[in-house]
């Protein structure tokens, strides 16, 4: 059962770890837990927000306090070309949670 949770989360990811033209099948296996949503699959906000809603309903999982923002933060934005902006830090999110979250029924995350 647990394996089968963990293929089915996997295949979703897939789903929306984009269309390579070259290689599809080799960098579509190359997604494990430490899969960052983010900075691996460089999903946008809008994705993982689609992401993040279908494994809520297909798993079952109690989105409890998860909001898209902590992962995805505004980002400061200046009209200045040469005035740099902080680096924004975030923590992980990665397929690992989504695979524990799902063994557990609610998202574990804060």
């Amino acid at each position: 059962m647990v394996e089968d949770i963990e293929q089915r989360i996997y295949a979703l990811a897939r789903r929306y770890n984009g269309v390579y033209l070259m290689n599809n099948e080799a960098k579509q296996k190359l997604l494990n837990a430490k899969t960052d949503l983010d900075t691996d699959m460089q999903l946008d906000v809008t994705e993982a927000e689609d992401l993040m809603e279908e494994f809520f309903k297909k798993f079952d999982v109690d989105r409890g306090n998860f909001n898209i923002n902590t992962y995805y933060p505004d980002e400061p934005f200046s009209w200045n070309p040469f005035k740099k902006s902080p680096v924004v830090m975030v923590p992980d999110f990665t397929i690992g949670m989504l695979i524990e979250s799902a063994k557990a029924g609610k998202w574990l995350y804060d």
